[in-house]
């Protein structure tokens, strides 16, 4: 069960409190004293992953914006996928926040509270250069890729046919190198990443696209509605001066598509 939400004037066990910039006054709790710690599972690029000793990406800049506007820094912290979109590690306060290019299901909703949603993508597939798998019913007889509790690993359940055999990953970075190997065949997961992966690693394709109309959201404690508040401030305003658009860029090559 998720821990209550609790202002000033009864703390949550192990939580500080700092005051926040948003109206009203109110104050938002954090895990530890003058920091935002944010759980996050690496890599993932371009969202988060460690360049030269750091970690940064697309979503490391998106909270950045968050704990300026709470007059904190940020701290990251890499955990197992599961506890972040389980929210086990949210409940147990090991931070306030996840962001994770994590996208946002019913499931996960009865676990964590999300922010506004801050980016659109959709499940791809990957397989090594020439290779003719446009859709999963050319993987029938071969191995598919997945990485372990993702909606990409959902997608293929529901989706290959009988004769298509999935391969499960702890992480991106494994499934990724199955792929470059041969250990399987191809490999689902989300387009941004496959995108930002085939690259560096011409060797590689992004060989098909699948529809699946999903939305990012950073996650929260269910209750903890004082930071998701500030977090829905912060992408309002980055999205309406332009410095969405500048980090997008920064990260993708391209301003995102308006709508």
């Amino acid at each position: 069960m998720a821990l209550p939400f609790v202002l000033a004037s009864g703390l949550v066990a192990g939580c500080t409190s700092t005051k926040s910039s948003g109206a009203g006054g109110s104050e938002v709790q954090l895990v530890a004293k003058g920091k935002l710690t944010v759980c996050t599972h690496l890599p993932y690029a371009p969202f988060q992953f460690k360049k030269s000793g750091k970690i940064v990406g697309f979503d490391v800049d998106m909270m950045d914006l968050v704990a300026d506007k709470l007059k904190v820094d940020q701290k990251i912290v890499d955990t197992p996928w599961e506890g972040i979109q389980s929210g086990e590690d949210l409940n147990a306060n090991k931070c306030d926040a996840a962001a994770a290019g994590m996208t946002i299901n019913d499931v996960r909703k009865k676990n964590l509270d999300f922010s506004a949603p801050y980016f659109d993508a959709t499940q791809a597939l990957i397989a090594k250069k020439g290779a003719k798998h446009s859709s999963l019913k050319d993987l029938k007889g071969k191995k598919l890729g997945v990485q372990a509790s993702t909606t990409g690993e959902e997608y293929a359940k529901k989706k290959a046919p009988k004769g298509v055999e999935l391969v499960q990953f702890e992480d991106v970075a494994l499934l990724l190198t199955a792929v470059k190997s041969g250990q399987v065949a191809a490999g689902i997961n989300d387009n941004g990443v496959l995108y930002d992966y085939v690259k560096k690693n011409p060797d590689t394709d992004v060989t098909a696209e699948f529809d699946t109309g999903e939305q990012y959201g950073f996650g929260v404690r269910k209750g903890n509605s004082a930071l998701r508040k500030q977090i829905n401030e912060a992408l309002k305003k980055a999205k309406s001066d332009g410095t969405y658009d500048k980090i997008y860029k920064k990260w993708f090559g391209t301003a995102p598509e308006k709508k």
